[in-house]
């Protein structure tokens, strides 16, 4: 997918995309409410993704928001919503001194970047358009040839992962001669589950009825 643009529109949806990705971010930073800024993360996400499609890169642009929105984002909010622990922290003296020098350290940063911005020689391509195959068919055709074995070998890593979760989730199926003899001197690292006794005996009822 190229996507050629007049320059107006160009400039607009930068400057539109540039604001929300600011005004997203400073909410992050600033609000005090965990879900709101968890809620703007996403926004920045997918204001980024739409200046990656103005420099058509639409592969990056899929992948940040399939990663970052719809995994990172998304394991970040239900994270805060389980734990949903609310903490009156105590006062700290002297506070300002920390607001103060972190306000200095963002200042530097946005002043030396402001002056890379600024003093860095931008050229302006003034040669035809150029037009080609879509960034995906590219990547593609490199995945299932030049990189093949490396493309395989993180699939079968994400499948042991996904197993490995499924079979921590599902430890009262795992049979007794299996557990090793030792994790059950040591209970403060397990989740409180349900009695093998009460299980049988649920499974049980519907067959005695």
């Amino acid at each position: 997918m190229i996507v050629n643009l007049a320059e107006g529109v160009q400039i607009v949806s930068f400057v539109i995309l540039s604001l929300m990705m600011v005004c997203s971010a400073l909410g992050v930073v600033l609000l005090s409410n965990i879900v709101y800024s968890a809620f703007l993360l996403g926004g920045v996400f997918i204001s980024i993704s739409g200046l990656y499609l103005l420099l058509n890169a639409d592969f990056v642009a899929a992948a940040q928001i399939l990663i970052y929105v719809g995994a990172v984002n998304v394991l970040i909010l239900f994270a805060i919503m389980l734990v949903n622990k609310r903490e009156d922290f105590s006062p700290i003296a002297n506070r300002w001194v920390r607001h103060v020098s972190t306000a200095l350290v963002c200042a530097g940063l946005f002043a030396l970047l402001g002056t890379m911005v600024l003093a860095t020689p931008w050229s302006l391509y003034n040669g035809p358009t150029v037009t080609g195959q879509s960034s995906v068919l590219e990547i593609g055709k490199h995945f299932f040839s030049d990189y093949l074995l490396p493309f395989e070998l993180a699939s079968i890593l994400l499948l042991m992962a996904m197993v490995g979760a499924i079979i921590l989730a599902r430890r009262d199926y795992i049979p007794e001669d299996l557990i090793p003899r030792d994790m059950g001197t040591s209970t403060a690292s397990t989740l409180p589950e349900r009695p093998r006794e009460l299980v049988s005996a649920i499974s049980e009822t519907p067959r005695a009825r």
